[in-house]
């Protein structure tokens, strides 16, 4: 037992090393993003520390030419939050943050992180749905103009976002999916209890489009600046936040396709299918048009 215990302790004290050692790199990284005030693409600014993708980089380089007056960050969707948008911001910058996620063991996880007592950090195990949002984000102290939102539940985004009334974000990211396209506004229906796991076999039935996200964001008040380069991230900003560094763009513009191959055959294993392929996957399931306000199919 003190052998299986000591193993540990030193696994832990590698993980940490290996954390402040990236850390310390990605602050040089940080100062070089700052330095750029022209991008064809977001895609000119990304950098991965903790999150899957570049996004580290794309919210570095946001914080920096646009007036956030709350260093606050609100994440749902955050697994065991090794891998998240939000980490390297709070690590780095300091920010005070509330991160979500529906499984008990993945909250657990967090608390017991190295991480977890040296930053401003509040946890929820909790299934997100229209019906408790907002009370879930009143619950916490922090002021209507958070600093950033990231919505990324592989469901109902749109839904959720539509119905956030309770905060004002200065920068919101949300996931899209990318095959369905951009010349349609559609979303998978709102289903309370949605889970892409079950929706469809092939994991790939989720979310809503970009369009659709493009849409709502124009009624909250919010300008597209684009996509990450992995295309499952679009990032939006308040109107009165944008400036000559910061600019909206069209959304063919920033449209990116996404190349991930994690689709699933009726069994649960990984088919990889690609491309047009992807789509003819869940051509019929049921999708609704935020324009006409009726039920379609793929």
């Amino acid at each position: 037992m003190f052998q299986v215990k000591t193993a540990v302790r030193l696994a832990i004290r590698q993980v940490i090393h290996h954390e402040q050692h990236e850390l310390l790199l990605a602050k040089l990284l940080v100062e070089n993003v700052k330095k750029i005030k022209q991008i064809s693409s977001l895609a000119d600014v990304e950098f991965r520390v903790f999150s899957e993708w570049g996004d580290d980089g794309i919210i570095q380089w946001l914080i920096h030419n646009i007036f956030i007056p709350n260093k606050t960050f609100i994440e749902f969707g955050v697994k065991d939050y090794r891998e998240s948008n939000t980490r390297f911001l709070m690590m780095n910058n300091n920010w005070s943050g509330f991160v979500m996620d529906g499984s008990e063991k993945n909250v657990s996880k967090i608390k017991t992180a190295e991480y977890y007592c040296r930053y401003e950090l509040i946890t929820a195990a909790v299934f997100i749905d229209c019906d408790n949002i907002n009370r879930l984000i009143l619950s916490q102290p922090f002021d209507r103009n958070v600093g950033l939102l990231h919505i990324d539940l592989d469901g109902n985004d749109y839904w959720i976002w539509d119905k956030i009334s309770v905060i004002s974000p200065v920068i919101v990211i949300v996931e899209y999916n990318s095959i369905f396209g951009i010349e349609r506004a559609i979303t998978v229906p709102y289903d309370k209890n949605f889970t892409r796991t079950k929706a469809h076999y092939s994991n790939l039935y989720f979310g809503a489009s970009l369009s659709a996200l493009h849409l709502l964001a124009k009624q909250k008040g919010y300008a597209f600046i684009g996509c990450n380069s992995a295309g499952n991230n679009a990032y939006f900003i308040k109107n009165e936040a944008l400036n000559e560094v910061v600019r909206e763009i069209s959304l063919e513009e920033g449209y990116v396709v996404s190349k991930f191959r994690e689709s699933r055959d009726p069994n649960g294993k990984l088919s990889y299918a690609a491309g047009p392929a992807r789509l003819d996957l869940i051509k019929g399931m049921p999708v609704y048009n935020v324009i006409t306000r009726q039920l379609e199919v793929i």
